[in-house]
């Protein structure tokens, strides 16, 4: 049965893959930022609409999140895409790429009918560079009776999981007082100051955290003028640890760093933590596995997840949703090795003929994983048990 299936998903999805090309280099062409992609989730919305599949736009609380069901009855299955953008860097992390392979598995699936063995429940979930659209959509049900979840993301090689580990974002704002920095600096406290001397206590700190934690931050606000003493400084960091457990660790040796930076300066610190964390992921290995074979039948060709080095660890919000639902978050290729994530060569590659077919075969692979998971008893049966055990599946170190 499943074969069949995924014989008519194989064509239905290369028979729509000039629409999806079109629509994926369409989303690259208009960058958008978090919670802001209103083209991008337009699009989306109108494609599913114009094959069929009524969609709606805002969903679950997002003005730019996506929700559309397929199917009536059976295993459900969660398909997503993403399709912010960055800041000056425009597709730098290729989610034009994520956004049609979602959207092609979606269409594959619904163009079954009442051959259909589940449901689908296809998001467009905004924000995930920083912003936590995943986590935020999770809050109000958009993951609630899910059975599994699943996406695909770009990177220059193909993985049945990726090291993602858990973040927290922190905004400090140093408030001190305005002088004359040269005829009364004395009368002044400065607040860039307070923040320089944080910044540079985080620094030394660097140099004593385990491997697989980071910390990085920008100045966001260093002062109006030279000659002012600076009365208000600020900044945003980044801190990241294997797990919750540790980064709660991290963030409170952080949180001292940014009140040593207030009281050596006598200004005052005000400490934002953002309160959406990103959770490390927890790949559920059963269906990892299934996705892995279904690419590997479409000629991709994998590497060890194992062999991923440590450096190259990042987040993701998807992390949230591995700890409500089982969930995978595979990587394909469609970058040179040493292609960097978040630069401009990763956006050029992600409008290029690679790019375009490495969403075409996301788009299958998804589809065909859903396919398996649905017809399966025994993989459900197996998806489920890994869910129960819990067991941290990052290759980084204890």
């Amino acid at each position: 049965m499943a074969g069949e299936l995924k014989r008519k998903i194989r064509a239905t999805i290369e028979s729509l893959a000039p629409e999806l090309v079109g629509i994926c280099r369409d989303i690259h062409s208009n960058p958008e930022l978090g919670f802001a992609e209103f083209r991008a989730s337009a699009t989306l919305c109108e494609v599913l609409s114009a094959h069929g599949i009524p969609a709606r736009r805002p969903a679950y609380g997002l003005e730019t999140g996506i929700a559309a069901e397929i199917g009536r009855a059976g295993p459900y299955v969660g398909v997503i895409s993403e399709y912010d953008a960055l800041p000056d860097v425009g597709h730098a992390c290729g989610h034009n790429i994520i956004a049609v392979a979602g959207l092609g598995a979606a269409l594959g699936l619904a163009a079954l009918g009442d051959q259909l063995p589940g449901r689908i429940r296809y998001l467009g979930t905004p924000a995930e560079e920083g912003g936590g659209g995943k986590e935020l959509m999770a809050r109000r049900g958009a993951f609630d009776q899910l059975d599994c979840a699943m996406m695909v993301h770009p990177s220059t090689e193909d993985l049945p999981a990726f090291p993602l580990i858990a973040n927290a974002r922190v905004t400090v704002r140093y408030h001190g007082r305005a002088s004359h920095a040269a005829s009364s600096p004395e009368a002044g406290l400065n607040a860039l100051d307070g923040l320089v001397a944080a910044y540079q206590s985080i620094a030394a700190l660097r140099q004593h955290i385990p491997a697989g934690h980071r910390i990085h931050g920008i100045i966001t606000d260093g002062g109006s003028a030279p000659n002012v003493v600076p009365e208000f400084a600020e900044g945003e960091f980044v801190v990241r640890a294997p797990d919750i457990e540790r980064l709660n660790a991290l963030r409170a040796r952080v949180h001292a760093c940014f009140e040593a930076g207030a009281l050596a300066t006598g200004t005052r610190a005000e400490i934002d933590w953002n309160d959406i964390v990103y959770a490390d992921m927890r790949t559920n290995w059963p269906l990892a596995g299934v996705y892995q074979r279904n690419a590997e039948a479409l000629g991709r060709v994998f590497e060890r997840f194992e062999d991923v080095p440590l450096s190259r660890a990042a987040s993701t919000d998807m992390g949230n949703v591995s700890y409500l639902v089982p969930s995978i978050h595979p990587m394909i290729g469609m970058a040179p090795k040493g292609t960097v994530h978040h630069h401009r060569d990763f956006a050029t590659w992600s409008a290029s003929d690679e790019g375009m077919k490495a969403a075409v075969d996301g788009a299958l692979a998804l589809a065909m994983t859903a396919v398996d998971f649905m017809t399966d008893d025994g993989l459900r049966a197996e998806v489920r048990a890994a869910f129960r055990t819990g067991v941290p599946v990052s290759p980084l170190p204890m």
